[in-house]
């Protein structure tokens, strides 16, 4: 059995977990910070109320950005932005269309998800506001990766940053946190 549970990403002075829009996701724990005050919390389990990326992003007045996996097979990206407002996507999407079970209700992943260049396109946009530059080219290699049909597992040119036994939809989140430019492998 994978990993089931969130990272809540976003940019703030003091620790996300002591947000008033994160209260309650009590347990969750710093996975990393970067420059410029960026950090990766953790809520593993998923159990409960992680709070909304909206109330992250007004309350810090920067981008915030949650990533919800899914037995470590893929990730609900769901990203917010003052400015920019929010938008959803996903990694690892044929994963993503077995959980949602889609081609039997007869609706497709893009009836849930944006598609890989749009939302790479809003990806750019937040890290924009952000302060970062980031390809949307990369950023789509990065939302189209199909670890089910990599031969590598997913890794691509990243597959030092993780141990090649590590699970693909974490590696992918990771990967995408480091194309937006905020939280470096």
């Amino acid at each position: 059995m994978g990993y089931w549970g969130y990272f809540v990403v976003g940019r703030a002075e003091r620790p996300l977990a002591e947000l008033e829009a994160l209260a309650g996701a009590a347990d969750m724990s710093l996975r990393q910070s970067a420059p410029d005050g960026w950090q990766v919390w953790e809520f593993a389990g998923g159990d409960g109320d992680v709070g909304n990326m909206n109330d992250l992003a007004g309350q810090t007045g920067a981008p915030a950005l949650f990533g919800y996996v899914m037995d470590s097979d893929c990730v609900v990206v769901e990203a917010a932005a003052p400015r920019s407002g929010a938008w959803t996507t996903c990694l690892a999407r044929t994963a993503m269309a077995g959980y949602l079970g889609a081609e039997r209700d007869g609706l497709t992943l893009e009836d849930y998800f944006l598609e890989p260049r749009d939302a790479a396109e809003r990806a750019v946009a937040w890290a924009a506001e952000a302060g970062h530059a980031a390809s949307a080219g990369e950023l789509t290699e990065v939302l189209s990766d199909d670890p089910a049909a990599d031969a590598d597992g997913g890794r691509g040119a990243d597959r030092d940053a993780v141990p090649a036994d590590g699970p693909v939809a974490e590696t992918l989140f990771f990967r995408f946190l480091d194309r937006l430019g905020v939280v470096p492998l």
